[in-house]
């Protein structure tokens, strides 16, 4: 098993998932091969640069991918069951009662002629057909309360809202339906300082008194550090570390996880230590690099890491990584750079 824990405290295991986009100049490989497991009633902060393919990853967990992208290989095992063989009815079951997803501009995800009440209505009635209006009216009334936003406003549309305001909303349609799992998706991107504080108090809230599982995807660093349990650092479609958040942060393994704290202004110690710029760029997923996809911008490359792309693999108790510096192989030399402690 991939994080060597018990079977009984994972809710979503995913195997091997790749997803490809088509585009005019071949096969954009947004996600490759990643494998871990989400437990319950943690709070998973995922982060990586643009395009690394955070986002991709959480739509694949709800088989959102649309055309020209494709789920082409993996298993992505929830509560059990793979919800790579469920068909068309019982994946539309599965959305909003089992898994739902916060996106991150809500004026692009409501309906700008709805009311809020009629949004989260229309969620219960779509899964519940039996449940009346006037019981789903009240249960959106109880659920907007308890974030925070006077039953008034169910009857505003999104534009007489607040963002921080239609944010919670997003966060209701979430929770409305009592899923198991929560997708944030960049969801306090277009928030100002103290309606984020908010907004972060309400989902360690949600996790702490619902027992709800919460998948953070952002690029804000110090947003995981603050409310996450574990984070998840991808680059170039691959999840490269995984640990608690006092292992990463206190001692990060993969060169890039390294890289990526020392660029950040607020996570860094030593405020005389220059703030450092990551060489390089991003490579281009339609022709990525062999082997570690990170090795051409990595500074303790070694011959191996442009043949043969590593396993993402236990390097400590529940710290994984994806790096030759702490795997083993025939072909394995020593570093060009030495390791740095």
């Amino acid at each position: 098993m991939i994080n060597g824990t018990n079977n009984n405290n994972v809710l979503v295991q995913i195997r091997d998932l790749s997803v490809v986009y088509h585009t005019r100049l071949g096969p954009l490989s947004a996600v490759d091969d990643v494998s871990f497991d989400i437990f319950r009633g943690e709070i998973l902060g995922v982060v990586g640069e643009s395009g690394c393919g955070k986002s991709t990853m959480g739509k694949a967990l709800m088989r959102m991918i649309d055309r020209p992208g494709e789920i082409n290989n993996g298993q992505i095992i929830f509560d059990g069951e793979d919800i790579m063989t469920f068909d068309a009815h019982r994946m539309r079951d599965f959305r909003g009662r089992k898994v739902s997803m916060i996106f991150q501009d809500p004026m692009t995800s409501l309906n700008p002629v709805q009311r809020v009440d009629e949004h989260i209505i229309e969620a219960i009635q779509v899964h519940e057909p039996k449940t009346k209006k006037t019981s789903a009216l009240d249960r959106a009334r109880g659920l907007i309360e308890k974030l925070g936003i006077q039953s008034r406003r169910l009857r505003d549309h999104p534009h007489q809202l607040s963002g921080g305001m239609r944010q919670r909303v997003m966060i209701g349609l979430g929770l409305v339906l009592n899923a198991d799992l929560i997708i944030a998706d960049e969801a306090t991107t277009s928030l100002d300082v103290i309606v984020e504080a908010k907004l972060l108090d309400q989902l360690r809230d949600i996790r702490d008194t619902l027992n709800k599982t919460i998948l953070l995807i952002t690029h804000n660093i110090g947003l995981v550090a603050e409310l996450s349990d574990r984070i998840a650092v991808m680059y170039a479609g691959r999840v490269v570390e995984l640990g608690s958040i006092y292992d990463v942060f206190d001692t990060p393994l993969h060169p890039y996880t390294r890289g990526l704290l020392k660029s950040v202004p607020n996570i860094r110690l030593d405020e005389d230590e220059a703030l450092y710029k990551m060489p390089g760029e991003p490579p281009n997923l339609t022709h990525p690099p062999a082997g570690c996809r990170f090795h051409p911008r990595c500074p303790e490359v070694m011959p191996i890491c442009s043949k043969i792309a590593p396993r993402l693999e236990t390097a400590r108790p529940n710290h994984l990584v994806h790096c030759w510096l702490y795997q083993e192989h025939p072909e394995k030399e020593t570093p060009t750079v030495a390791v740095k402690s």
